[in-house]
């Protein structure tokens, strides 16, 4: 990891010592979580747009589950309605 990162080394030896994963697999599931929820409000609405698009959901389904999942994320953002929504897909 570098300098200018935190070190994350003990997370990583307590999954180590925790589960079945090897050192380097633990450090690739802790990068992925912090990538996960270093992902911005308008970031998590266009990737859940995609790939709800992609499994055929049509648009007020895939606002309405959207936005029905914006407040269970880790830090969840204000509420939005549905318009701020299409607004972050569609500008």
């Amino acid at each position: 990891m570098s300098a200018s990162r935190p070190s994350y080394d003990d997370l990583i030896d307590h999954l180590v010592r925790s589960s079945a994963l090897q050192r380097g697999e633990a450090a690739r599931v802790v990068l992925d979580v912090l990538a996960y929820f270093d992902e911005t409000t308008e970031e998590f609405v266009r990737r859940r747009h995609r790939e709800l698009q992609a499994r055929g959901r049509t648009n007020p389904d895939i606002f309405q589950q959207i936005s029905d999942e914006l407040p269970h994320r880790a830090v969840a953002p204000p509420e939005l309605s549905l318009r701020q929504l299409r607004r972050m897909i569609y500008g």
